[in-house]
């Protein structure tokens, strides 16, 4: 009989693959579904496929890789000038729900400037506050259910959460501006289109099984060389993966952030493994880390 390990690799690699195509596709397995306290690997489909909605920018596939371009692209085909997405993670401190024990959660998706630096509130997309609402009024109910899973705020309301990433983040994507949509746009599709796309790309990116399948899991007992941790995180996901960590001394893991390029639109590109040195590639952990189990409330 496989490993349960082996199992979740097999469920992680296709989630992986499929989550890389703006394809609406059925009866994918999905481990992310709420099925219950235990939330099982299922083989019901239990997300929307991913369709560009339909005013989105069609984009050629030889368009160039964000920050791989010294000449004029189409604006709303390269995501510019925030063209360094990272997609980040947290080790809550805390089981929200039972089951959760082994769940990271979506911090963000942030439009980093080719530098390393960064922008935020930009104005290129309109702010919206009632993240929910809007993606219920596309149909994306089993997404919000899903988010209310793994997009957890550690303090406030969820939708609080989502509105402040999106308004802080999501606005200084050029791609996701109204006249990228054409006639055809009506508010909130840019909305749908960033948290479907942050959450596709969350679900290609199992850091606990990556981290368990190294032999590095939560132990209230051991360190682990962070080293070690990052170069596992990196051959999983192919790029630059920063790591946070709190406690006084700067050993409590708590965060990890991989980072891509886009080729083509945020809405319906690839996600680029980003390899390159940057400013801010460097987190703030100390050698050793511990990677403590979570505590139930």
């Amino acid at each position: 009989m496989a490993s349960p390990a082996s199992l979740r690799s097999v469920f992680a690699y296709a989630s992986n693959f499929v989550s890389q195509f703006p394809l609406g596709l059925s009866n994918i397995p999905n481990r992310f579904s709420i099925l219950g306290s235990q939330a099982p690997v299922s083989t019901d489909n239990s997300i929307t496929p991913y369709e560009p909605l339909t005013g989105a920018p069609s984009c050629p596939l030889d368009g160039p890789v964000s920050c791989h371009n010294n000449t004029a692209a189409d604006s709303c085909c390269f995501v510019y000038p925030g063209g360094r997405l990272l997609l980040t993670q947290f080790w809550d401190e805390k089981a929200h729900v039972g089951g959760s024990e082994e769940d990271w959660t979506v911090h963000g998706l942030w439009p980093d400037l080719c530098d390393g630096s960064y922008d935020q509130y930009c104005g290129m997309a309109p702010r919206f506050d009632n993240i929910s609402k809007v993606l219920e009024q596309y149909g994306q109910t089993e997404l919000v259910g899903d988010m209310n899973r793994y997009w957890i705020a550690n303090y406030g309301t969820n939708d609080h959460l989502w509105a402040h990433e999106y308004n802080k983040h999501a606005t200084c994507i050029n791609t996701l501006a109204p006249s990228c949509y054409g006639d055809a746009y009506t508010p909130g599709m840019e909305v749908v289109d960033y948290f479907v796309r942050a959450f596709s790309l969350f679900k290609m990116l199992d850091t606990y099984w990556a981290l368990m399948n190294a032999g590095i899991e939560p132990n209230y007992k051991k360190t682990y060389s962070l080293a070690t941790i990052q170069s596992t995180l990196e051959d999983f996901s192919g790029g630059r993966v920063i790591l946070k960590c709190t406690g006084r001394h700067h050993n409590v893991l708590h965060e990890a952030w991989y980072v891509y390029f886009v080729k083509g639109s945020l809405q319906s590109g690839d996600f680029v493994p980003a390899r390159d040195s940057f400013k801010g590639d460097h987190g703030n952990c100390a050698p050793q880390v511990r990677y403590l189990p979570k505590r139930h409330k």
